[in-house]
C-alpha cells in the first residue's frame, strides 16, 4: 500500500520530488520544501493516501558528513489503509527554514517547536514558535552537532513563589 502512495505523490509532484528509495519496505521520499504544505495536504486527503496522522517530526544534522547540512523529517501513517511513508525536505546552512504544517496536521505545533528549539529550524507560518524544552533565554540549539557542550548559559533567577535548591 505504501508503494501505491508514494506512486501516486511521485506522479502529482514529480517536480518537486529529489529522490526515492523504498528499502526494506520503508517508503521515503526526499522533497524540495515549497510546495510542502500543498503536497501534506494531498497526502491527508487523497483516498489512496489517507495520511491522516503525523506520528512524528524530527530533524537531523549532518554537519561535516553531507550537503545539505540538515534535514526535516516526517513520518506519516494511514489509520484507514494501515501503511507509512517518510518524508524529508533538505536545508542548507545558515537560516535553515521550512512551512509548517500544522494546517495539515495540528500534531505538528509541539513537534516543529521542539525542533526549532533543539535544531533552530524555523517554521514558517507557525503560529506561536517558541521554545519548548529548554528556557526563553537558552542561547543556542543543544542538538546542533556544533553546539558547544563548555558553553556558560545564562543564569535565570527563580520565579517567585519558587524554592531555590
Amino acid at each position: 500500500m505504501s508503494a501505491e502512495a508514494l506512486e501516486r505523490l511521485v506522479d502529482r509532484f514529480s517536480s518537486e520530488v529529489v529522490r526515492t528509495h523504498a528499502e526494506h519496505g520503508d517508503e521515503t521520499v526526499v522533497l524540495r520544501g515549497e510546495r510542502l504544505v500543498e503536497i501534506c495536504s494531498f497526502l491527508r486527503t487523497d483516498l489512496v493516501c489517507a495520511f491522516e496522522m503525523l506520528s512524528d517530526l524530527t530533524a537531523v544534522d549532518y554537519l561535516n558528513v553531507k550537503s545539505p547540512r540538515f534535514e526535516v523529517v516526517y513520518h506519516l501513517y494511514s489509520l484507514s489503509r494501515n501503511h507509512r511513508l517518510r518524508l524529508k525536505v533538505e536545508l542548507e546552512d545558515g537560516e535553515p527554514a521550512v512551512p509548517s504544517v500544522m494546517s495539515v496536521w495540528k500534531s505538528a505545533n509541539w513537534m516543529e517547536r521542539e525542533a526549532w528549539d533543539l535544531y533552530g529550524i524555523r517554521f514558517e507560518g507557525h503560529p506561536d514558535l517558541r521554545r519548548i524544552l529548554t528556557y526563553d533565554e537558552f542561547q543556542g540549539h543543544p542538538l546542533r552537532k556544533d553546539y558547544d557542550m563548555e558553553h556558560r548559559q545564562p543564569r535565570i533567577p527563580p520565579r517567585e513563589g519558587q524554592r531555590h535548591l
